[in-house]
């Protein structure tokens, strides 16, 4: 959830019912209005408040009102710009105004990876946390067997992720003939990851008459044509990518040759008192890459990328937000759901492809009003990208001076020394000292050259190849 102030509220203009979504109703933005003007329960107000919030995002202002109206809605909005909040608060309104039968869930929250569930879940509870509301996060990689349980034990709110509800459903583990909302978020992430087969079989089990809404970062043909199939006279909300940054943002760039990037980004980490940082890569081969630079000189890291396993990933996140990792390295793609509160600092390695990205990329850090850092490398063949960000962003990015940056080398040496010892100690204390002693051979041994018989003279016993312990002398 965004906290920076956007404009709000919105009117529906009246249009004639139709299929095709560039004919769905359209909203523009009137004038600016507070959470407590969206016509939610107090319950829901207090836990808004008491985290601090005042001023919904333009999703959120644009959104809570059509779906409290029950209707069906398509959001174009990328992450980062408080979409999941617009879609949560107004179903624990409508679910905490409205019985439903008892142990049947009401509402069902559909997303393509843990990590997004997971937000989701995590979102359902700081919102709901003064609301008589259960919900159930079903997701692979965990037990199936307690999955069952919490769902025998009755919930009002699924999240999951298609495979795992389709393997709840097949086992007779769950009903859906009492949803009565259906969220479909991230379906271009959805389409992209094969899964949109899953999301047709399981509303194929849901009733005609739900209110369904679907979220997407872009509207692509394939996404028209899902809305099409699953929504019905949906209102539209696109909301255009950020392009400005946070003023508690404070940021720069580095110009630095591509061989040195490394050096200077150990440098800015020394200097910049660090508390913890997302720093980006554009490849999933330079995260593994800078990941083991970063350890082999005493920075605490950690990779999160597409092909790591989904196990690997999520205990990767969760070190991450607990402290345990200090620097988390990843992609674009990766980094997508990722929502880290009090997070210090935010550099991108690579700059990004597109200029939108390092709107998105940057607003991680710097939120509800704290102070943020996000410093950018830059070689000299970046200067267009440059050029696009800063079109984008209506301003220059400050440059730093590359003296003050550029890494000494006896504090790299300093840097891989300590390393080494580290680990020269975690060795000492893991390596197991070998149970026999080895003997000292109290013979010389012989180059094999010269050990060798010579086939010109007979071999008498052994030659010279006589065995040691007949070497050794006889006790008297």
């Amino acid at each position: 959830m965004v906290e920076t102030a956007l404009p709000a509220i919105s009117k529906k203009t009246n249009k004639k019912k139709s299929e095709t979504i560039s004919d769905t109703q359209k909203i523009e933005t009137e004038h600016t209005v507070l959470f407590s003007d969206l016509g939610l329960c107090a319950p829901i107000m207090r836990a808004i408040d008491e985290i601090g919030y005042k001023t919904p995002t333009q999703i959120q202002a644009q959104a809570i009102p059509v779906i409290l109206q029950k209707q069906d809605l398509v959001g174009i909005a990328q992450t980062g710009t408080g979409k999941t909040a617009s879609f949560t608060l107004p179903i624990l309104e409508i679910l905490t105004s409205t019985k439903g039968r008892a142990r049947m869930p009401r509402a069902l929250i559909l997303e393509p990876t843990r990590e997004l569930a997971i937000q989701v879940a995590d979102n359902l509870k700081q919102y709901g946390q003064y609301l008589k509301l259960s919900h159930a996060l079903l997701m692979g990689g965990e037990s199936i067997v307690e999955q069952k349980d919490i769902l025998n034990r009755g919930v009002d709110i699924i999240i999951a992720t298609p495979g795992r509800l389709m393997d709840l459903f097949d086992k007779g583990a769950i009903l859906l003939n009492q949803i009565k909302i259906l969220v479909i978020d991230e379906a271009d992430r959805m389409l992209d990851m094969g899964f949109i087969p899953d999301v047709e079989r399981i509303i194929s089990f849901l009733p005609k008459t739900r209110q369904t809404l679907l979220l997407s970062a872009t509207m692509s043909p394939e996404i028209k044509k899902l809305t099409d199939s699953f929504l019905s006279n949906p209102t539209e909300i696109t909301v255009a990518p950020p392009s400005s940054v946070a003023t508690t943002i404070e940021s720069g760039l580095i110009i630095v040759p591509e061989k040195r990037k490394r050096a200077t980004l150990r440098q800015l980490l020394r200097n910049e008192g660090v508390k913890n940082a997302i720093i980006f890569c554009n490849r999933k081969k330079d995260v593994d890459i800078l990941t083991r630079s970063l350890n082999r000189h005493g920075f605490q890291s950690s990779a999160l990328h597409g092909d790591l396993t989904q196990q690997h990933r999520t205990k990767t996140m969760e070190e991450f937000k607990n402290g345990e990792i200090q620097f988390l390295v990843c992609s674009d793609i990766a980094a997508r759901g990722i929502d880290v509160d009090h997070l210090s600092h935010v550099f991108n390695f690579d700059l990004p492809r597109q200029a939108e990205d390092y709107v998105h990329r940057i607003g991680r850090t710097g939120r509800a009003g704290r102070t943020g850092f996000a410093y950018s490398l830059a070689t000299e063949d970046d200067k267009e990208t440059i050029e696009a960000i800063e079109a984008l962003i209506q301003k220059p990015i400050p440059l730093l001076s590359l003296n003050k940056h550029e890494a000494s080398d006896a504090e790299e040496k300093t840097d891989v020394k300590k390393n080494q010892k580290h680990k020269e100690e975690h060795q000492k204390k893991t390596t197991k000292k070998p149970r026999f002693k080895k003997e000292k051979e109290s013979v010389p041994r012989i180059p094999l050259s010269q050990s060798l018989p010579d086939d010109n003279n007979p071999v008498i016993g052994f030659g010279q190849l006589v065995p040691a312990f007949m070497l050794s002398p006889f006790r008297k």
